[in-house]
């Protein structure tokens, strides 16, 4: 059986991995620049634009949105845009590292977190 107890302890738990990669992203911005540089499919964040104003942005996001997460407000939307910034890294940075499958699928259960506080709408009530 869920628990709103449970529950609670999930989404503050999942949302740990964007304060920490938010506040990465914001106060290493050359070494992500650097990690993306040697990612397989780094043209696509340089096709969307620059990368150190994409790291930027998604930090500020990830940061914002994860403590939305972490604090249990609006959880489904913060949830959905933690994906939509989720999936794009993924792909350009996980995707195509056949020497490292453990983070492309780290994020893929990252992700199945988020789809979970996506289709379910979880109201804040007292037990």
């Amino acid at each position: 059986m869920v628990t709103q107890r449970s529950v609670m302890i999930f989404r503050m738990m999942l949302s740990g991995i964007f304060l920490v990669a938010g506040f990465n992203h914001l106060m290493n911005v050359k070494g992500t620049v650097a990690k993306l540089d040697q990612a397989s499919f780094k043209g696509m964040a340089y096709f969307i634009g620059n990368p150190e104003y994409l790291i930027i942005i998604s930090g500020i996001v990830m940061l914002a949105a994860g403590i939305g997460l972490f604090a249990g407000f609006k959880t489904r939307w913060v949830a959905l845009i933690l994906a939509l910034v989720l999936i794009p890294i993924t792909i350009t940075v996980q995707v195509g590292q056949l020497n490292s499958l453990g983070p492309l699928f780290k994020n893929i259960a990252i992700l199945g977190g988020l789809l979970f506080f996506i289709l379910n709408d979880f109201k804040t009530t007292k037990q």
